[in-house]
């Protein structure tokens, strides 16, 4: 897809094709985004009339940074699709890191998840390759924001966290930046599921935790110096103002978002903005306003597919028409948010499962060279789960000790054991307990990464290896996983079917193999000891 930008007057149409790109980086430089954009549209046309391939790479970088801004999420994805080959034959890069990464956050924002969740791995894979933690750093950043945009906070916090350890004190405004309001995000995403719910002291700490990244990032904010950045922070800061009801300055904090917003041309955060002033309004007792002020905004994006902004207009509009007793409205616009959420609950299943399918794939081959046969791999599997077996673990287990030990690297080892495992297979059948088995496998593997090593120690044993991860964290992932287990809906395998975990956590050191496995099996026999369905620590 081509796109015909009107050319800018300033511009002489004779430009050179280093003039358009430097005029356009200046353009950058300033956010001054519609003029950059016609003038990396018009470096990219003349880049590929004269094949000029590196100066066309980066009029397409530039092309997809200003319609990112603008968020034309479509026309940026669509660019981009153009992009990806001619970098990619360029190898790993920082600016392909970039690009994949601004690809992975449109796509979430559109509710294309398997896109985003591919290209933010493919952002961390190269970082990977160029050794640049910073880079990865980001890359894991946009991981998780994936995962916030599918409606996991807890699952994106995790992996925020992971990232912020990579660069540490290290850190430049940037990656401060991004880690501070990506975790803002995540606040507020958890603060928004759980009100409302029976949570409300969960949802309040969401709400202050919210407030003080909020006012953390600020500093980092000015030494930036990025107007974007700036407009969005104070839009966050603002928000969650909003709901802790201090309305005279959220009105403060969403002003000056929007004048930065309507100067700079951030159109698709002006949007944002827009409603969430609506929302200010109605908590002011102006319900009337706000909803004509969410009309218009609605109006405005006729056509386009920014998911997350759609179902806040719409959920906004419901709670403005039902409080001005517009009952019919009111319908249309709880329809329209509840076919937005089927949408995204959709669109994130495929995404998940296909994620962890591609996950175990990308595991098979590092079995196969471990095993030195690659026909071989099948023996390294348990038939059952899909996960590795006890030969798997001789092979691989020492050799991620063994890593961590000369890196310096934590490492958890985790025992999962189900409860009452032969209770259910007496009560239930071995059919039964095998389902059990597999459901289980399966949400080990949706509540770990790519690079955690998943076994079937023994019957109803799990053994869990996490790199580069430390107790508390290991601890947070187990107790989710915990909790997922708890809550699963277990009655539609069998009727009167529950499942419980007790799971015991080792860390290294020791770096033994031996004595890790023993000092998790021993947590994990006083979690049973204690009453069974939780986490113990070693």
């Amino acid at each position: 897809m081509q796109y015909a930008t009107p050319q800018d007057p300033a511009v002489p149409a004779a430009a050179s094709l280093p003039e358009l790109i430097a005029q356009a980086r200046a353009a950058q430089t300033a956010s001054r985004l519609e003029v950059g954009l016609n003038l990396a549209g018009q470096a990219w046309a003349l880049g590929l009339s004269q094949g000029q391939v590196s100066e066309q790479i980066e009029a397409g970088r530039l092309r997809c940074f200003f319609l990112m801004r603008r968020g034309q999420l479509a026309d940026m994805l669509a660019a981009v699709e153009q992009l990806l080959p001619l970098m990619r034959a360029g190898g790993a890069s920082p600016g392909l890191c970039e690009v994949l990464r601004w690809t992975a956050l449109a796509a979430a924002d559109q509710g294309e998840f398997e896109t985003a969740l591919a290209a933010a791995q493919e952002a961390g894979a190269a970082a990977k390759e160029l050794a640049d933690l910073r880079l990865e750093s980001v890359a894991l950043n946009a991981l998780g924001m994936v995962f916030e945009r599918m409606g996991d906070p807890w699952q994106a916090e995790r992996l925020m966290n992971e990232a912020a350890a990579l660069v540490r004190e290290q850190a430049t405004p940037f990656e401060q930046v991004v880690a501070l309001n990506n975790l803002w995000t995540v606040a507020m995403g958890r603060f928004q599921l759980l009100r409302d719910t029976g949570r409300e002291a969960e949802s309040q700490q969401s709400l202050q935790r919210a407030l003080q990244l909020g006012r953390q990032v600020r500093p980092h904010l000015r030494e930036l110096g990025d107007p974007y950045a700036v407009a969005l922070g104070d839009s966050h800061l603002g928000e969650t103002l909003l709901h802790l009801r201090q309305l005279d300055e959220a009105g403060v904090f969403l002003d000056s978002a929007q004048r930065c917003c309507q100067e700079h041309g951030f159109l698709a955060l002006a949007g944002r903005v827009g409603c969430l002033r609506a929302e200010l309004a109605q908590a002011r007792g102006h319900a009337d306003a706000a909803y004509a002020a969410l009309g218009r905004l609605l109006h405005e994006m006729v056509g386009q597919s920014n998911l997350a902004e759609q179902r806040r207009l719409h959920g906004t509009a419901y709670r403005c028409a039902r409080q001005l007793g517009l009952n019919e409205a009111a319908l249309r616009h709880l329809e329209a948010l509840t076919l937005l959420e089927r949408r995204r609950a959709s669109a994130q299943l495929i995404a998940q499962s296909r994620y962890v399918a591609s996950r175990i794939e990308a595991q098979r081959p590092r079995a196969g060279e471990a095993a030195r046969a690659p026909e071989d791999t099948d023996v390294l599997r348990d038939p059952l789960t899909g996960l590795g077996n006890r030969r798997l673990m001789e092979q691989r287990l020492p050799e991620l000790v063994a890593e961590a030990q000369a890196r310096g690297t934590p490492l958890t080892l985790a025992l999962v054991d189900l409860d009452h495992f032969s209770a259910i297979n007496a009560q239930h059948g071995a059919a039964v307990g095998d389902r059990v088995l597999q459901a289980l496998a399966g949400m080990l593997q949706d509540n770990t990464r790519g690079s955690d090593l998943l076994l079937r120690y023994g019957g109803e044993e799990f053994l869990v290896v996490l790199p580069d991860t430390v107790p508390d964290r290991a601890f947070e992932v187990c107790e989710r996983l915990r909790q997922c287990v708890e809550g699963f809906a277990w009655s539609e395998l069998a009727p009167g079917l529950d499942a419980t975990l007790s799971i015991g956590l080792a860390t290294a050191p020791p770096h033994s193999t031996d004595l890790l496995v023993a000092r998790a099996e021993s947590a994990m026999y006083r979690a049973k000891h204690l009453g069974r369905n939780r986490v113990a620590l070693a």
